[in-house]
């Protein structure tokens, strides 16, 4: 009978292969490590209905951060994820309570205002030269302004079809098949078009990608329209489970969208981003929250903890981008 024994060799090919996967995948590790830690702190934790629970807060955040990951791809940034959800929530519940228009029409039309929100940024920062930063940063201020000026600052009644984006189809909630779907969507468009192909190119390298003859302009335009209607649909999901649009809906949303982002691996440099990423960030954001709940922890320590959550994955960035130079 013959033994095998592992070679120094071996080990540290093994070794290796490890410590990539951990850098490659450290909110996946991460998650797993934090579920396995709240099941030993509290057996409630893993319990389907909590689950399902942390699946329906995650969907939000995870949808306007799928959105968010074309953006960062190019190396850019959009503030506005937050308001323009809340402005195409409002808009179609002013639509459907004050003006009668259809109930999935006005679904529609809060959908089209997140584009039109989303393009408007968009065309300011490909056409008129203004930095990400300042063109979503006045459009999270305008948005946010115009939902309070059509909501006169009171939450308004939204029809039945928006009212079925937080509720139950069969025995899934709704809001865990949108995320899935915007999920699909975002993988889609990133790994299997010229367009997410594009994205990448400009992100790693924009004067490259002009001269190459890529239409940055174009693609940029695109990429904010395309966060803009993610947008527009978290604000349909947010606006169905409260079963009104609020005024106030979505504050610091694009925070945690960013923060999603980045914990699931998408570098604020550009040129690198996942929607698996995105969806585990997303999904790691709502553990954390859900758990510390659980165990009665305050929300101002809540807050701590996200910070330091936020912290560690640009560390884990920032190390994966010196391994691989």
């Amino acid at each position: 009978m013959t033994t095998v024994t592992a070679t120094p060799e071996t080990r540290s090919t093994v070794g290796h292969r490890i410590s990539q996967f951990v850098l490659n995948n450290g909110a996946l590790v991460g998650l797993v490590v934090l579920c396995l830690a709240l099941f030993i702190a509290t057996p409630r934790f893993l319990t389907l209905a909590n689950i399902i629970n942390v699946g329906i807060q995650a969907a939000v955040v995870a949808i306007l951060a799928f959105g968010m990951t074309f953006v960062i791809v190019t190396a850019g940034i959009d503030l506005s994820v937050g308001s323009v959800a809340a402005l195409g929530a409002m808009t179609s519940a002013f639509m459907f309570s004050k003006v009668g228009l259809p109930g999935w029409t006005t679904l529609l039309i809060g959908l089209l205002v997140g584009l039109l929100a989303g393009a408007v940024s968009g065309l300011g920062i490909a056409y008129g030269r203004l930095p990400a930063f300042i063109a979503t940063l006045a459009m999270m201020s305008v948005a946010r302004g115009l939902t309070l000026v059509v909501s006169d600052g009171t939450p308004i009644k939204t029809s039945p079809a928006v009212n079925a984006m937080g509720g139950d189809l069969v025995f899934l909630p709704v809001p865990i098949l949108m995320m899935a779907l915007a999920g699909v969507v975002c993988w889609f468009v990133l790994n299997r078009t010229v367009m997410g192909r594009s994205m990448y190119a400009i992100g790693g390298n924009t004067q490259a990608a002009r001269l190459s003859g890529l239409p940055v302009r174009k693609v940029l335009v695109t990429v904010y329209g395309l966060s803009g209607l993610f947008a527009g649909l978290a604000g349909m999901v947010l606006a169905g489970r409260l079963s009104s649009a609020q005024p106030q809906a979505g504050v610091s949303y694009e925070l945690d969208a960013i923060a999603a982002c980045v914990i699931g691996g998408a570098s604020l440099a550009g040129g690198s981003g996942r929607a698996s990423g995105t969806l585990v960030g997303a999904i790691l954001l709502a553990v954390i929250r859900n758990g510390l709940n659980i165990l009665n922890v305050s929300s101002f320590w809540q807050q701590v903890v996200i910070g330091l959550v936020i912290a560690l994955a640009v560390g884990f960035d920032v190390l994966r981008n010196r391994k691989t130079d």
